[in-house]
C-alpha cells in the first residue's frame, strides 16, 4: 500500500469519527431531541424575540455634530514691562475672579507713583498760595492799592495752579494704574492654562507675549450647522421669527464615547446661510457643573421638536441593510419574512418608521444573523426566551448530575472467583 493511499484512509477514518460525534452530540442536544420528536426529523421552529409594532407618541430629535467651545475666554497678557519675581498659581488650577496670577516688579512703578504724588503735593501748595493772593488781590483792588493788571496776573496765576493740579492727579493716576498692572489678576472666573513664561523673565508690554489663558468652566457653547431644508422645515417652522421661540426649541448633547446626556438651550442663530455650504451656524449653550466638558471636543448636538407625533417606532438593532436599501424581519405563518421599510429620524436609540410596517406586525429584533427568508421562526417576549433558557440550562445541569451519581456497567459488574496461582490442588 503507498504512503498516499495510507494518508487518505487515515483521513477518511478521521472524517467519519467527527460525523459520528457530532451526530450524537446533536442528538443529546435539545434541538437533536426536538428534532427526533419532530415528523420526518425536520428541524423545530427557531425562538426568536420580537416586538408587537404599534403606534406611540414620539418627539422627533434631529443630529448635528459640532464642536465645544468656551463662553468666556481669556489671553492673559502683560501691560507694563519688567521681569516676572512670581507665579501664584498651578497648572490647570480654578481660579476667581481677581485672584493674582503674576508679579511683575514693581520697584520703577512703585517709585514713580512717589514721584507723582510729590508733584500733585507741590502743586496743590502752590494752588493754596495762588487762592490766598487772589484773595488779598480783590481787597486791594476795592481800595485802589493794585492796578487792574496787578489783579489780572493774580488771577491768571490761580488758574494756572488749579491747570498744574489736574496735571499732576493725572500724572499720579498714570503712575497708579501702571503700578497696579505689575500685579495681574484674574479677570474671569475659570481654569487657567499652565505658565507660559516663568519666574525670572523679562517681559515687555510692546508686543507683549502670552503668559497664560484661562477658560470659563461653569457654561460651554456647542457651536454647530444646520442645513438649509432643516432649518425651514425642522426649525422655522416651531418658532417662526420670535428669538424666545428659537430658545425654547429643546436641545441636548452628547460626547462620541460618553451615555450621559446635557440639557441646554438654544443660544442663536445666525443672521444669514452660508451660500457656499448651504448652511446656517447655530450656538446652544449647557451647563458644565461637572467640570466634563472641555472647549474644543467634538460633541453630538440633537434638536427636538416641541411636541410629540403618534409614530410606529422599531429598535435601531432591527434594522438591516441591503446595499441602499433598510429592512427588517416580520413574521407571518410562522416564517421569517423580509420586509423593505422606510426609516424617518432617530428618537431614543429607535428608529421611525415611515413605511413598510402595520400596527400589530411582529418584527424580529434579535438573532438576525442567523435568519434568512423563509426560517421557521417562532416568536417569544424577551422574558420567554429567557425564562426557556434557564429552563435549559436547570435541564442541562440536572442531567450532568445524574449522570455522575450513576455507577459504571464496570463497577456493577460481579467479580468472579477465581483460584489462586500459587493455590494447592484439592485432594479427593
Amino acid at each position: 500500500m503507498t504512503q498516499n493511499r495510507t494518508k487518505k484512509i487515515i483521513l477518511g477514518c478521521t472524517a467519519l469519527a467527527v460525523i459520528t460525534l457530532g451526530a450524537v452530540a446533536f442528538q443529546k442536544s435539545p434541538w437533536g431531541s426536538a428534532a427526533a420528536q419532530m415528523p420526518g426529523g425536520e428541524m423545530p421552529a427557531m425562538p426568536v424575540p420580537v416586538i408587537k409594532a404599534k403606534e406611540k407618541p414620539v418627539q422627533i430629535w434631529k443630529s448635528f455634530s459640532g464642536r465645544l467651545m468656551a463662553v468666556d475666554y481669556v489671553e492673559i497678557r502683560p501691560q507694563v514691562s519688567g521681569n516676572i519675581e512670581k507665579v501664584h498659581f498651578s497648572d490647570g488650577q480654578i481660579v476667581k475672579k481677581g485672584d493674582v496670577l503674576f508679579t511683575i516688579d514693581q520697584k520703577p512703578y512703585q517709585a514713580a507713583v512717589n514721584q507723582a504724588q510729590a508733584v500733585y503735593s507741590g502743586a496743590k501748595n502752590d494752588e493754596a498760595y495762588a487762592q490766598q493772593e487772589f484773595a488779598r488781590a480783590q481787597e486791594l483792588l476795592k481800595s485802589g492799592a493794585i492796578s487792574k493788571q496787578g489783579f489780572d496776573e493774580r488771577t491768571n496765576q490761580l488758574k494756572n495752579n488749579k491747570a498744574n493740579i489736574n496735571a499732576a492727579y493725572a500724572a499720579l493716576k498714570s503712575a497708579q494704574v501702571n503700578l497696579d498692572r505689575s500685579t495681574i489678576r484674574a479677570p474671569i472666573d475659570g481654569r487657567i492654562s499652565r505658565p507660559e513664561i516663568t519666574q525670572g523673565n523679562l517681559v515687555k508690554a510692546e508686543n507683549a507675549p502670552l503668559l497664560t489663558t484661562i477658560v470659563s468652566d461653569k457654561e460651554i457653547y456647542g457651536d454647530f450647522e444646520v442645513d438649509e431644508e432643516t432649518y425651514l422645515d425642522f426649525i422655522r417652522s416651531q418658532s417662526g421669527q420670535s428669538v424666545e421661540s428659537e430658545q425654547a426649541i429643546p436641545v441636548k448633547l452628547s460626547l462620541s464615547n460618553d451615555t450621559k446626556e446635557y440639557q441646554g438651550k438654544i443660544k442663536s442663530f445666525d443672521n444669514k446661510i452660508n451660500p457656499s455650504t448651504g448652511t446656517i451656524r447655530a450656538r446652544a449653550v449647557f451647563a458644565n457643573e461637572d467640570n466634563a466638558l472641555l472647549p474644543g471636543m467634538f460633541a453630538n448636538v440633537l434638536i427636538g421638536s416641541s411636541g410629540t407625533d403618534s409614530k410606529i417606532t422599531v429598535p435601531e438593532k432591527a434594522v438591516l441593510t441591503d446595499q441602499s436599501r433598510k429592512f427588517v424581519y416580520v413574521i407571518t405563518d410562522g416564517a421569517a419574512t423580509y420586509r423593505e421599510v422606510k426609516l424617518g429620524a432617530s428618537t431614543n436609540h429607535e428608529r421611525i418608521v415611515e413605511s413598510g410596517l402595520a400596527v400589530g406586525d411582529l418584527v424580529i429584533i434579535d438573532n438576525l444573523m442567523k435568519i434568512r427568508p423563509g426560517a421557521k421562526v417562532q416568536g417569544m417576549s424577551q422574558a420567554e426566551l429567557d425564562a426557556m433558557k434557564a429552563q435549559m440550562a436547570a435541564g442541562t445541569q440536572a442531567g450532568a448530575s445524574a449522570s455522575e451519581k450513576a455507577p459504571s456497567p464496570e463497577a456493577t459488574e460481579k467479580p468472579q472467583d477465581t483460584p489462586a496461582k500459587d493455590a494447592p490442588a484439592a485432594k479427593e
